[in-house]
């Protein structure tokens, strides 16, 4: 963690202030009517639990990870670069096919710690679910990254762990709906293993 962090540490804080900026824009002004998306039988097997808010918020720890892990420039660009273009082709969808989640039905107030993020994230920009894709995109490398350096079985088995806790959360807080985070994981599988394809095929690669 220590080899490029001055690089690693603005370039990080620059990505998330940018892509919050664009997040709200693209919430708050979407291209067309907003369709709520609709429930599957998933939806009725996760209950609404205040024990997800930590486990949701833990995403921005989660996702930074990777780049904080890397050692060489190449890789380090190259996730940055898939993790934007990631983060972009959501935006494109969730500007120009605007969705939300119905209505929960609850009293928040029982839930006080989640008060923050239904104060201030809207119900919408919600399929694919860009918390689920960076999640997966995220558990990808990490899981490679853990192997280059000697981590056991165990290990990627606590990357995938937390990943699949980070899918529940976003069910759990009722930020998304089963058919978000199902097109939120494939999208983020997607750019997941091209991106890790990419970075692997590349001189300096190696180290991954």
């Amino acid at each position: 963690m220590a080899y490029q962090m001055p690089l690693k540490a603005v370039g990080t804080a620059a990505f998330m202030l940018l892509f919050f900026w664009a997040y709200f824009g693209v919430l708050r002004n979407p291209l067309f009517p907003v369709t709520e998306m609709p429930l599957i039988f998933i939806d009725a097997w996760i209950p609404v639990s205040g024990l997800a808010f930590p486990v949701y918020a833990s995403l921005w720890v989660y996702a930074s990870l990777p780049a904080a892990l890397l050692r060489e420039i190449q890789p380090l660009v190259h996730f940055g670069i898939w993790m934007a273009a990631l983060c972009l082709f959501c935006l494109g969808i969730f500007w120009l096919f605007p969705t939300g989640v119905p209505p929960a039905g609850i009293d928040w107030s029982l839930y006080p710690e989640m008060a923050m993020i239904k104060d201030v994230d809207a119900s919408g920009n919600a399929c694919p679910s860009l918390h689920v894709a960076s999640a997966v995109f995220a558990a990808i490398w990490l899981a490679r990254i853990a192997r280059a350096m000697g981590g056991r079985r165990w290990v990627s088995g606590l990357i995938w762990l937390h990943c699949l806790a980070i899918l529940w959360s976003t069910m759990a807080t009722r930020q998304h709906v089963a058919l978000d985070v199902l097109a939120g994981a494939l999208t983020g599988a997607v750019f997941g293993l091209l991106s890790l394809r990419q970075a692997l095929r590349s001189a300096s690669a190696g180290d991954l």
